[in-house]
C-alpha cells in the first residue's frame, strides 16, 4: 500500500473531472504533480502542489492557484478518508487523513510482510536494466576508492530489483591496454624473483604491490626456469593471461568480502580478439552508415600549448549532434582504437542485449567522460536506450581524525580487504551509503565501530535489534500470546493514538514512497537516511517509555494494547529489514 500513490490518483481524479468539465485542458501530465510529507508534520499528514503546477492551464477559469487548490481541497474533503484538505498559502494543500488510514498501512505492512513498499510496476513499466559497476583495471587488489563505487552499484542493483524490474549486474575487464602489459611485466619480475634472482628496486611504470608475489611463484611452479629462456615477445601474453586471471580471483574475493557477486563480467579485449570478430569495427560502421562517423580535423583543446597537439586527419565521431562539446577521435594515429571506441562498441553489445537502461557507475575523475558516451549510446540505440552514469566521489580514509596510510600489501593504498576486515562488511556497506555518491566522503574507521548514537550504522540496527527484543518479551511477559502477523493484523490498531506511535506510524506510511523515488532517481542513499529517521523516531519513543510506563511496548494489564504496540513495532522491524537488505546490511536480531 503507498498511500502518496493513492493520495496521487485521488487528487488525478479530481482534475480530470474539473478538466471534463471544460475548466483545464484535457490530457494533464499528472506527474507534475507531487504528493509528500509536509516539512512541518503539524500542518497535516501530506501536502500537495496540484493547483500550483497547473496555474497557468487554469486560467481564464480560475484567476490564481489559490481558486483551483480551494476547489480541489473541497473534493478531497468529500472523500471518507480524508478529515480535513486546508489550502495554505498561495495554493498549498495540507491534507490530514483519519486514523482508520494510518491503520490500513499497519495492516499492510502486517500482511505484506517482506513485500511491503515494493511498487506495483506492472509489465509496461518493468525495465530490463544493465547496472555496470567496480570495472577495476585488473592490476591490483581493490582500494577504497573502488570499494564506495562497488557498494553504490551493488544497492542501485538491489533498490532496482526491489522496485521490480529485471536487473542485470557487470563488470567490464579492462584487460586490453597499456596497464595489463605493465602488470605482465611486473609478475615476470616477481618470477624471476621466485627463482632466487635478484630484481632489485621495481622499475618505474611497473607494479610493486607484495601481492604480485604470489603470482610469481605461481608462475615459477608452472613454468620452472624456461620463461627466462624466451624473449619477451614469446612469453608476454601467457604471463599477461595468468595475471589477469589471478588479479580477477583476488577482485572477485575482494567484492565477496562485501557480499558483492556479478553475473556477466565482460572482457575489454574480447571486442577485438573474441570469436564474433572484430567489434569495435562493426560498432564503427554502423555510426558511419548513420553518417555519424567521418574524416576530419580537430582544433586543439583549450589551454594546450601548440607543441603538444598533432595537426592530423582523424576519424572522428560526430557525437556533437547528440550535445557533447567536441567531435571525438576513434583511432590513434598508429592505426590502434581509441578507449572511446572500444566503449562505443562495448556498449553496443550491452544495447544488443535488449537492455531499456543502461547504469554506469564510474569514479569522479570520469566526469569529462560523461557526455560523449551518453551521445554514443543515443546514436548506436537511435534514442530508445538511455545511458545514465552516475559519478562516486572520493573516499578519505580517517582514524581518529587522522588520515590514513597506505596499505604495504598493495603499496600504493589501503586496500578495500583491509578496511572490511578491520570494521566489518556492515559498516563499509551502511557509511558508503550513508552520503550522496557525488558528495567526497570521509570515512573514520575509529567512528564506524562506535556503540553509539553517532554512529549511524550502529543506531540503524539497534532499532532493529531492539524491535525483536520487545517481540522476545512479549512472548515472555505474556504466554501464549500470537505475534504472528495474522494475529497482529487484527488488533485493535485504533488503541495507537500516542504522539509518538503515530510519529512511527507515519513514517512506515512513507517507505513506499522513498522506494519509489529513490529508484527513480537511483540514489539508494534516500533509503540510509530514511532508516536513519526511522531508528531516531523509535529511540526517541523508547526514551519517553522511560520516564512514562504508560508508553512501554508491554502493558501486562492491558493485553489488547500490547498486541496493538506488538503489531507496530512488528511492522517497523519489517521495514527496518527490508531497508537494511536494499543496502546490503545485515539486519541483526540482537546487539552483542
Amino acid at each position: 500500500m503507498n498511500l502518496f500513490a493513492e493520495f496521487h490518483e485521488l487528487i488525478g481524479s479530481i482534475l480530470r473531472r474539473i478538466a471534463a468539465q471544460g475548466r483545464l485542458p484535457e490530457n494533464l501530465d499528472l506527474q507534475r504533480i507531487a504528493v509528500e510529507p509536509p516539512r512541518d508534520p503539524a500542518h497535516g499528514d501530506l501536502s500537495t502542489n496540484a493547483a500550483m503546477v497547473y496555474a497557468r492551464e487554469a486560467r481564464p477559469h480560475f484567476a490564481n492557484p489559490r481558486q483551483l487548490a480551494v476547489e480541489i481541497a473541497a473534493a478531497l474533503a468529500d472523500n471518507p478518508d480524508v478529515a480535513e484538505a486546508e489550502v495554505a498559502g498561495p495554493g498549498f494543500i495540507n491534507i490530514r487523513v483519519t486514523p482508520a488510514v494510518f491503520a490500513r498501512v499497519l495492516r499492510a505492512a502486517l500482511e505484506q510482510g517482506p513485500r511491503f513498499g515494493k511498487p506495483a510496476l506492472g509489465e509496461a513499466k518493468k525495465l530490463k536494466i544493465n547496472v555496470e559497476y567496480v570495472s577495476a583495471n585488473p592490476t591490483g587488489p581493490m582500494h577504497v576508492g573502488h570499494g564506495r563505487g562497488a557498494v553504490f552499484g551493488d544497492a542501485l542493483a538491489n533498490l532496482l530489483a526491489f522496485a521490480g524490474h529485471e536487473v542485470t549486474r557487470e563488470f567490464y575487464i579492462n584487460d586490453a591496454g597499456a596497464q595489463v602489459d605493465a602488470l605482465a611485466r611486473s609478475a615476470y619480475l616477481r618470477y624471476k624473483e621466485a627463482l632466487g634472482e635478484a630484481i632489485g628496486e621495481i622499475p618505474e611504470g611497473l607494479y610493486p604491490g607484495d601481492y604480485l608475489k604470489s603470482i610469481g611463484a605461481a608462475l615459477a611452479e608452472k613454468y620452472g626456469r624456461t620463461l627466462l629462456e624466451r624473449p619477451e615477445a614469446d612469453w608476454l601474453d601467457e604471463v599477461r593471461a595468468s595475471a589477469i586471471d589471478a588479479m580477477m580471483a583476488m577482485i572477485r574475493a575482494d567484492l565477496a568480502c562485501l557480499n558483492i557477486e556479478h553475473e556477466v563480467f565482460f572482457s575489454e579485449r574480447s571486442l577485438t580478439q573474441g570469436g564474433d570478430g572484430d567489434l569495435v569495427a562493426g560498432a564503427i560502421a554502423k555510426l558511419r552508415r548513420r553518417g555519424l562517423v567521418y574524416e576530419g580535423r580537430l582544433p586543439p583543446p583549450k589551454g594546450q600549448p601548440a607543441e603538444d597537439w598533432e595537426d592530423r586527419a582523424q576519424t572522428l565521431f560526430r557525437s556533437t549532434a547528440f550535445g557533447d562539446d567536441a567531435d571525438r577521435p576513434l583511432m590513434k594515429s598508429d592505426g590502434s582504437y581509441t578507449y572511446f571506441a572500444s566503449d562505443i562498441a562495448y556498449h553496443k553489445v550491452k544495447l544488443d542485449r535488449g537492455y531499456a537502461l543502461l547504469i554506469d557507475v564510474w569514479g569522479a575523475d570520469h566526469g569529462g567522460y560523461v557526455k560523449r558516451m551518453r551521445a554514443a549510446v543515443e546514436a548506436l540505440s537511435e534514442g530508445r536506450t538511455r545511458l545514465d552514469v552516475k559519478l562516486c566521489q572520493l573516499v578519505q580514509l580517517m582514524r581518529n581524525g587522522e588520515p590514513v596510510k597506505m596499505s604495504k600489501r598493495s603499496g600504493e593504498f589501503v586496500t578495500l580487504r583491509d578496511v572490511v576486515d578491520e570494521v566489518g562488511l556492515d559498516a563499509v556497506r551502511f557509511m558508503m551509503l550513508f552520503r550522496k555518491n557525488d558528495a567526497a566522503l570521509e570515512f573514520d574507521l575509529s567512528k564506524v565501530i562506535e556503540q553509539s548514537k553517532d554512529n549511524p550504522v550502529f543506531y540503524v540496527q539497534y532499532a532493529h535489534a531492539r524491535s525483536k527484543s520487545v517481540l522476545r518479551q512479549g512472548l515472555a511477559t505474556i504466554p501464549g500470546i500470537d505475534i504472528s502477523s495474522e494475529a497482529l493484523a487484527a488488533a485493535d490498531l485504533s488503541l495507537l493514538q500516542d504522539e509518538g506511535e503515530m510519529a512511527l506510524i507515519k513514517l512506515i506510511a512513507q517507505f513506499p514512497r522513498i522506494v519509489e523515488a529513490a529508484a527513480l532517481s537511483g540514489e539508494p542513499h534516500r533509503i540510509a537516511f530514511y532508516l536513519h529517521d526511522l531508528a531516531a523516531s523509535l529511540h526517541a519513543h523508547w526514551t519517553r517509555g522511560k520516564d512514562r510506563p504508560q508508553l512501554r511496548f508491554l502493558n501486562e494489564v492491558r493485553t489488547d494494547l500490547t498486541v496493538a504496540r506488538l503489531a507496530l513495532i512488528t511492522a517497523l522491524a519489517t521495514v527496518l529489514a527490508s531497508g537494511l537488505g536494499i543496502l546490503g546490511v545485515n539486519a541483526p536480531e540482537e546487539m552483542r
